[in-house]
């Protein structure tokens, strides 16, 4: 290995703890022996290592990729002699290798957007940009090889495929709505720049990268637990179930919670098992922490709302700036607060002056995303925009007839409440909420509030 290139792979090696080093140099030597030849490993070594956790196309992208690196001047691609790229004529030399597993898994988005680069792009000849469409494609086959891989190595964290809705839509959907960030250029392409812009906002691009290279290179490094890309799933009654959610999706919505992959989701509602009962679906969600309400109206759109504090029945707003709408089907995407206003959740129930129903964002009678108490009818409003959230019309029509529903509890549920016993005399006012509600929303002050005895704490 020349000295140039030698200062190149040490650089990149140099990445890697020095216990960790020799795994990383070693994985050249282990390809060899599952299809590499002399001092090269060809398209055979790759497949042979992923051949059971990822597709064909998958592994000739990865591939690929390793050609393109210039282990003597970092990862570039092949570019200014217009050189073809083939399985027949590529193979891929131990410095290379080094170099692309070290882009990979611990490499800046500069480095990895020449990567992402080769990998959209099928065929003989080595083109400077790609297409939008490109990108999807590539995308595709990442998130199909990711799910594969779950599967594979057991990591389901307890979620069921064959009960869970279709993996292949969500694939679709998730490779659209993270395109959804890529910024073409008017004619719809992509160059490298544009890539590495990309991959630097997208964290999942590069997080899935290395989930599909360390796995299927078989990249074990010490105390270094898997990649988590989901959360668990406890106490569900899959036998019985068939959810809206599929892994994609999961994928996607899990990152956006405040408690991300750590904590366990319940499911704690679902007109499948529970019946079309708001009073059931109240009862179900009402103190479990923050919860998460999926829809499916009659028209098939598929949507919901992240609520980020545990659910009280009262005629008044609550919940904060983290809760968020996001629709699923047709197209996947969050819609978070804008500041306009704290309308984050409504809850309320046999009143007879305030609505009666579940809401999320917007203003009464124009929310966001509203259940009627009388189950099965709710509407989505926003002309053009939901004011507390930004979103557009989630539903299919403005007012929605429900198809299916169900709730998970996705935090921590809350400390169990107090008795009553102990905690001294209620107002009026507490008694009645709609009354309080009703005074608040007419600029009346609650005069009794500053001068009750503070409650005291339980020993």
């Amino acid at each position: 290995m020349g000295n140039t290139e030698s200062v190149v792979v040490q650089k990149r090696l140099a990445r890697f703890r020095p216990e960790e080093r020799p795994l990383i140099e070693g994985v050249f030597e282990r390809l060899q022996g599952d299809g590499g030849s002399g001092k090269v490993l060809t398209l055979e070594s790759f497949k042979s290592s992923m051949d059971n956790l990822a597709s064909d196309s998958m592994i000739r992208r990865v591939y690929r990729a390793a050609c393109c690196v210039e282990s003597g001047a970092g990862t570039a691609p092949v570019t200014g002699s217009g050189k073809a790229i083939t399985a027949a004529t590529s193979d891929v030399s131990r410095e290379q290798l080094v170099v692309f597993l070290a882009d990979v898994l611990r490499g800046t988005a500069e480095e990895r957007a020449p990567l992402v680069l080769a990998m959209s792009q099928e065929g003989a000849e080595y083109s400077e940009v790609v297409t939008r469409e490109q990108v999807s494609l590539f995308l595709q086959d990442v998130l199909s090889s990711v799910v594969q891989i779950l599967v594979h190595r057991e990591r389901l964290q307890g979620w069921k495929l064959d009960r869970m809705g279709d993996i292949s839509m969500g694939v679709k959907l998730l490779a659209e709505q993270m395109c959804s960030e890529l910024k073409a250029s008017e004619q719809g392409t992509c160059d490298v720049c544009r890539l590495e812009d990309w991959v630097f906002r997208v964290s999942q691009v590069a997080a899935y990268l290395e989930l599909l290279v360390s796995e299927g290179l078989a990249v074990v490094l010490p105390n270094r637990p898997p990649l988590t890309l989901l959360p668990p799933c406890w106490e569900t009654p899959w036998s019985q179930l068939k959810c809206l959610l599929d892994l994609p999706t999961l994928m996607f919505l899990a990152p956006q919670l405040p408690d991300s992959y750590s904590a366990p989701w319940r499911l704690l509602f679902t007109t499948q098992l529970h019946g079309e009962s708001f009073s059931r679906m109240v009862a179900g969600l009402t103190r479990r922490g923050p919860t998460l309400l999926l829809i499916r109206d009659t028209r098939g759109h598929v949507f919901g709302a992240f609520a980020s504090h545990a659910w009280e029945v009262k005629p008044q707003f609550q919940g904060d700036s983290r809760c968020f709408l996001f629709t699923v089907y047709p197209k996947l995407c969050v819609y978070t607060a804008t500041g306009y206003n704290q309308h984050f959740m409504y809850l309320n129930q046999n009143q007879q002056t305030m609505p009666n129903g579940l809401g999320m964002g917007g203003q009464h009678g124009y929310f966001g995303l509203w259940l009627d108490s009388d189950f099965g009818r709710g509407h989505s409003r926003a002309r053009p925009k939901c004011t507390t959230y930004g979103s557009p019309q989630l539903s299919g029509d403005e007012d929605f007839t429900l198809d299916y529903a169900e709730v998970w509890a996705v935090g921590k549920p809350p400390e169990q409440e107090e008795g009553e016993e102990g905690r001294g005399k209620r107002s009026v006012l507490d008694m009645d909420p709609e009354v309080q509600a009703i005074m608040e929303m007419t600029g009346k002050t609650l005069q009794s509030q500053g001068f009750r005895e503070p409650e005291e704490d339980e020993d």
